[in-house]
């Protein structure tokens, strides 16, 4: 046995059976020692953002970590963006990253780099493997870390010569998850003095908080005492649609958040952050909260957040059986007029499957998405965390891969597209039942009312040069068949209802180009 089977016997005892790959030469022994291993399912990714934004995908909805494997520093480079978008939804996360033989290290070969460095800054925890012997015990404490605090990013970094190296020690036991339970009994008692002190209060939600069960119990908490629920602005999962509790997110303008959030007196954090803008505008507040807002930390992300909240409505005096406000369920007709962002979203919602995972990189184009599909099918809710655009296709592809029952509807700007186009090929390798659905705007059309949000007014040719994606335009339908997936492009909502509703019958990945 060399380090690399151990690495593998010890992912599998810790409940990891997953793989998303993009190996190199340093990791050819551990990619051997997977070969022997058929209880691990092997993912290809073609570039490293496919491999990491997958494994964030398949952590939201798998609700346990599957591993990577990247090749040095610059294949973990190539994957950073989607890593901090794991980071931000709180994704556990095993990075394996081969590294040269330690007695190859001083020679600085050309891929020689500080893997610790690249790694940190989107890592709760950073490892190295110093020996086969070292390999299980360092193992086990990435898995453990990447569980700990509400899930994180764990990174361990396995040389070569550690992986071929033959030692005599097994897979060590993995402990099991923990999580820090409830809040302190002084911290119920004080929440619930506030909810009954007539202020006027926001709940505001995040990580495990906006799962149906929690958001059934938070609902009862808001009507019994007049509070007002929001979702934070980037949630990694929210269980919505008919007979679900409704949930609207922080709005991401700021100057309608500013109003939204103006009468707010104060601020209860259930798992979440105050909100904020995501970038600072000239003479534009960074704080969306008003003067004056008394901000309360109810839970931590690592909280049992149903548990929490079932504890604070026992101390509300709030009943189980309490009345709560559910979306009703809403079949629209078929719609008519113009295939806009809006219309797009009410055919989404008129066919969406119970059970559907929707995946929205849609940036400018899915903000309608919540107002026409509360009352759809129940379905879960991936939303784009850290703003690192190039997540959508792969998140649907590790969410496909974590659920294969269920329908996968990513909702998909053109310009981020681009960003990890090289998804649509691992979902037809893996045969995957994901409809992208493209809206084609030819452009980055946030960043042309962004250029218009900082004060320096509007897109002139060089600008829009660097804006726009035209010149050539791209054709998603060839795109697409090039990766072997299916496609059809539209330009009209009648022919896109048609067209959704067709692929929501089917199996397997499919592309619809909607020229919006």
């Amino acid at each position: 046995m060399n380090g690399a089977d151990v690495l593998c016997d010890t992912l599998l005892a810790g409940d990891i059976d997953v793989c998303f790959a993009n190996p190199g030469t340093s990791e050819m022994h551990f990619v051997a020692a997977l070969d022997r291993k058929p209880a691990m399912r092997c993912v290809l990714g073609l570039f490293e953002g496919v491999v990491t934004g997958a494994a964030d995908g398949y952590a939201r909805m798998a609700d346990k970590p599957a591993a990577t494997l990247l090749h040095l520093g610059p294949g973990l480079a190539n994957g950073l963006a989607n890593l901090h978008n794991a980071r931000r939804a709180g994704s556990p996360v095993v990075n394996i990253v081969g590294d040269h033989a330690t007695y190859h290290l001083p020679h600085d070969a050309p891929l020689t780099s500080d893997i610790e460095s690249l790694a940190g800054p989107m890592s709760a925890w950073v490892g190295r493997i110093a020996a086969s012997d070292d390999v299980g015990e360092q193992a086990a404490r990435a898995i453990a870390a990447s569980r700990a605090n509400g899930g994180g990013v764990a990174t361990l970094i396995l040389p070569a010569d550690a992986a071929w190296g033959e030692t005599t020690r097994t897979a060590p036991r993995v402990p099991p998850a923990t999580h820090a339970g409830l809040p302190d009994d002084s911290v119920l008692s004080d929440v619930a003095a506030r909810l009954r002190n007539g202020r006027r209060t926001l709940l505001l939600i995040s990580g495990k908080g906006l799962r149906a069960d929690a958001l059934a119990v938070a609902g009862r908490i808001a009507q019994s005492t007049g509070a007002r629920l929001l979702a934070q602005q980037s949630n990694a999962r929210i269980e919505r649609g008919a007979g679900r509790v409704p949930i609207e997110r922080v709005l991401y303008n700021i100057d309608a958040c500013v109003a939204d959030l103006a009468d707010i007196d104060q601020l209860v954090l259930v798992g979440a952050r105050a909100p904020v803008g995501f970038f600072a505008y000239p003479g534009k507040p960074s704080d969306m909260l008003p003067a004056g807002c008394e901000v309360i930390r109810f839970t931590q992300r690592d909280h049992d957040a149903l548990a929490s909240l079932q504890a604070l409505a026992e101390r509300l005096g709030v009943k189980a059986d309490a009345p709560v406000t559910l979306a009703a369920p809403a079949t629209p007709e078929r719609p008519v007029g113009a295939l806009t962002p809006a219309s797009i979203a009410a055919v989404v919602g008129r066919h969406l499957p119970e059970g559907a995972i929707v995946c929205d990189e849609a940036i400018t184009s899915g903000h309608a998405f919540f107002k026409h599909t509360s009352g759809a099918a129940p379905h879960d809710f991936l939303a784009l965390t850290g703003g690192a655009i190039g997540s959508g296709m792969p998140m649907g592809t590790g969410a496909a891969i974590a659920c294969p029952e269920r329908k996968v509807v990513c909702l998909q700007a053109d310009g981020s597209g681009m960003f990890t186009l090289q998804a649509l090929w691992t979902q037809a390798r893996e045969r995957l039942d994901i409809v992208t659905i493209v809206f084609a705007n030819r452009g980055y059309a946030i960043l042309h009312n962004e250029l218009k949000q900082v004060g320096a007014g509007v897109a002139g040719h060089n600008a829009r040069r660097m804006l726009d994606v035209v010149d050539p335009t791209l054709d998603w339908v060839r795109l697409a068949a090039g990766m072997g997936v299916e496609a059809a492009c539209v330009d009209t909502l009648a022919a896109f209802d048609d067209v959704f509703a067709m692929a929501m019958r089917r199996r397997g990945p499919f592309v619809i180009e909607a020229r919006i």
